[in-house]
């Protein structure tokens, strides 16, 4: 988040924040943002979620921001974000890179899209979204103010991180995520999800997909896992992960949970019964050309050496 951080004032101090806001504006405004935002979910696609939350709190200063438009803008970071780390755990599990990328930057907008239709057309959420955790802000700081002032945020941030870090230790205690998992169980595989990867599905929905990706590496290592139910299962988890800890984080922005949570997770839903009805119609010679990465095949091991000697 640091260098975020000197990115950041460092486009704002040449104007460069206003210039990148104009070339995004257009398709900002198709999910009612300002511009600005865009560098926002730039931001977290290329870092992280923490780091497009450090974005939003440094530019969302002064433009009164509703709480549909904190919906939004969260929604579409919890679909799209962390992209060079996230997309290489779906490369290693096995899917293309770019297959990945266009899901998830794709289902970010689009679900962005919806948000703002629906609140648009019931006029919901209009009210000013308050920030819990909102950072001090000078005029026209000093950069010795402005340094002060970042380190203050992290402090927060790292507070707010350790809490995050107890609240799952305790829902893991009292069987909280066991539950979860037993309730979706039969949700995915009515979908057409395996029962080969509902756990480790579970897994990244609850708790990240760095966490269910890195398991799906190892079981594919492992066992014998249906490259199909592979791809399905990282679809579903990069369109909806970390239930718990990055719907907390939004929340605390001042976005609504019932968009952030609910809506999310039905749009993930949807969306990867979608891809699913569309790729069982791909025979398996362009599942495996166009979507996952080829398998190399094993090295021959050489023969044991014959150590006998025939006399």
């Amino acid at each position: 988040m640091i260098p975020v951080s000197i990115v950041v004032k460092i486009l704002m101090e040449v104007g460069a924040v206003e210039l990148i806001g104009q070339a995004l504006s257009p398709l900002m405004h198709l999910v009612g943002l300002p511009g600005e935002m865009g560098l926002v979910w730039a931001t977290g696609m290329i870092t992280n979620l923490f780091g497009g939350i450090l974005a939003f709190m440094q530019l969302s200063q002064g433009l009164h921001m509703t709480i549909a438009q904190v919906t939004v803008i969260s929604a579409m970071m919890l679909v799209a974000h962390t992209f060079p780390i996230e997309l290489q755990i779906a490369r290693k599990a096995g899917v293309r890179i770019w297959i990945s990328f266009a899901l998830r930057f794709t289902g970010g907008f689009l679900l962005g899209l919806l948000l703002n239709i629906y609140y648009s057309s019931l006029d919901m959420m209009g009210a000013e979204a308050v920030i819990v955790w909102k950072p001090e802000m000078v005029p026209d700081p000093s950069l010795w103010q402005w340094a002060l002032g970042e380190l203050k945020n992290y402090a927060v941030i790292i507070g707010f991180i350790i809490s995050l870090i107890f609240i799952v230790k305790l829902l893991r205690e009292f069987g909280i995520i066991n539950l979860i998992t037993k309730a979706l169980g039969p949700l995915l595989r009515i979908m057409g999800i395996g029962k080969g990867v509902t756990t480790i599905t579970i897994i990244g929905l609850t708790l990240g997909i760095v966490y269910g990706g890195a398991l799906m590496i190892a079981e594919t290592k492992s066992k014998q896992i249906f490259r199909r139910d592979i791809f399905y299962s990282l679809v579903l988890m990069g369109l909806c992960h970390s239930l718990i800890e990055d719907t907390i984080l939004v929340v605390s922005l001042g976005a609504d949970i019932t968009g952030v949570l609910i809506i999310r997770f039905l749009f993930a839903v949807a969306i990867t019964w979608l891809v699913v009805k569309v790729a069982s119609r791909l025979n398996d010679q362009k599942f495996y050309k166009y979507i996952m990465v080829p398998v190399k095949p094993e090295k021959p091991k050489a023969a044991p050496e014959d150590k006998t000697s025939v006399q």
